[in-house]
């Protein structure tokens, strides 16, 4: 049964002017997959879902076939899956003549879903933590670097030394934004536009950054934003000849780019938020500080869904803008975890171990999963760290590689009572593999240093 407001949405399709629909999913790595079908066909698959190869699950964000997952492979044939739109993610593109675009996510059968898919993984933690009386807010933020580059002339070049849009080490410069003014407004106007409002828009510190800040929203939403700025981000630069790049770490001098996740966790029935006392010395509530402290207890065990890439733990360095150490601070930009006491609506915790190469559904999961793994067992929360958290030697160091990372989490009892045996072991598997094409590769590091002298 359709909802009134789900009524008005189809409504809106019917009298839009395209003739087609885009339809997108995402793969493990948060890579947005779709295509484009008949208006005809979008009313159809409305009703019943539509079939969508599972190879998504089966082929790495290179296309190149896993041969370790058991979800699909040779062995299956590589079958459609079935995918459900979701009516509530509803947009016109901009940029693409206004042309409607819905998210879906995979079933596994008989109505049941599929939990390997990123977007049905998140949407069990928040019915997990609204059977419990929360409601998740979420906003994430994205640093990224742009370079006046195209995918051939990367490719011509080797994907070596590209060129960025500005240069030099200039944060928050109102200069630095009018170099690129059609580009920076085009990013700010046209996000509005698709229903993915930025709170903020500047430079970052490094040559051709920029951050984004997302609008707040429930978990869900904050997700689809995130992965639609990435997908839109890049659309709107290929029109200014510019690619951005969401890497983790493109140079070893330059800080690397962030995908922090900001969060909350509201009463359902009251609206207010829940990580608010106005009596605590912080104005931290003890559910804050048990979300808190279950975010600090599970990171080691899930770490590669917040740094789920080989190049991720090049970023995670000390001095550089990126936690290395397992503690939090209140407004302290050294620690992995952030808490910033304010007002009853902006009291929040930022966690800063993403990089702007996270899978957004995958991040967001892993936070309010771990939270809500505190509040459950009521853990406590250790002192925080003042000064310098670098210097932090009582706290426990993250995991220094993906393949140490992925392992823990391969063996992890937590990480498999928070979201299951099949989505922890496909997971794995995938992160697995992906630490295996790093290790036979061989890079230009190694170019230099060996090809003549050794």
């Amino acid at each position: 049964m359709e909802s009134p407001q789900e009524k008005q949405i189809l409504e809106k399709v019917r009298q839009s002017s395209a003739h087609k629909v885009k339809v997108a999913v995402t793969d493990i790595d948060g890579i947005l997959r779709g295509k484009y079908i008949h208006k005809d066909k979008f009313f159809s698959a409305v009703e019943g879902g539509f079939g969508f190869c599972n190879v998504v699950f089966g082929w790495d964000m290179a296309d190149v076939v896993y041969d370790n997952a058991t979800y699909t492979g040779w062995h299956t044939g590589y079958p459609d899956a079935e995918v459900r739109l979701d009516l509530n993610t509803y947009r016109e593109i901009p940029w693409d003549n206004k042309t409607p675009i819905f998210l879906g996510q995979f079933m596994a059968g008989e109505g049941q879903p599929l939990m390997i898919c990123p977007r049905q993984l998140l949407r069990s933690v928040i019915k997990r933590a609204e059977s419990e009386g929360f409601m998740p807010m979420a906003g994430m933020e994205f640093e990224w670097f742009n370079f006046r580059e195209s995918p051939h002339s990367m490719e011509s070049k080797g994907h070596v030394r590209p060129e960025p849009i500005t240069p030099g080490m200039f944060g928050y410069s109102i200069l630095r934004a009018g170099f690129e003014r059609e580009y920076f407004n085009a990013l700010m106007d046209e996000m509005e536009q698709f229903r993915v409002p930025l709170e903020g828009l500047h430079t970052e510190t490094g040559p051709g950054v920029y951050e984004g800040a997302i609008a707040v929203a429930d978990a869900l939403t904050a997700a689809d934003r995130a992965v639609l700025f990435k997908a839109g981000t890049k659309e709107i630069a290929s029109r200014f000849g510019i690619i951005p790049s969401f890497m983790a770490k493109w140079n070893p001098q330059l800080p690397g780019c962030s995908g922090h996740v900001h969060q909350s966790l509201w009463d359902v029935s009251e609206k207010k938020n829940l990580f608010y006392d106005p009596n605590d010395r912080l104005k931290m509530s003890k559910v804050f500080k048990h979300y808190l402290a279950g975010q600090m207890h599970c990171l080691p065990e899930i770490l590669p869904m917040l740094a789920p890439t080989v190049n991720s733990y090049k970023r995670l360095v000390e001095g550089m803008w990126a936690p290395t150490r397992i503690n939090w601070a209140v407004d302290n930009r050294t620690a992995s975890f952030r808490a910033i006491p304010g007002s009853p609506k902006s009291t929040r915790l930022e966690t800063r171990v993403a990089g702007s190469d996270v899978n957004p559904y995958l991040a967001l999961a892993a936070t309010i999963a771990s939270g809500l793994y505190g509040i459950k067992h009521e853990l406590p929360l250790q002192p925080e760290v003042h000064g310098n958290a670098y210097e932090d030697e009582d706290a426990k160091r993250l995991p220094n590689n993906l393949y140490r990372a992925t392992d823990k989490m391969a063996r992890s009892e937590i990480a498999r009572e928070l979201f299951g045996d099949e989505f922890v072991e496909h997971f794995s598997a995938t992160r697995h593999w992906e630490w295996r094409q790093f290790q036979i590769a061989v890079t230009d590091w190694e170019m230099r240093r060996y090809f003549e002298i050794i």
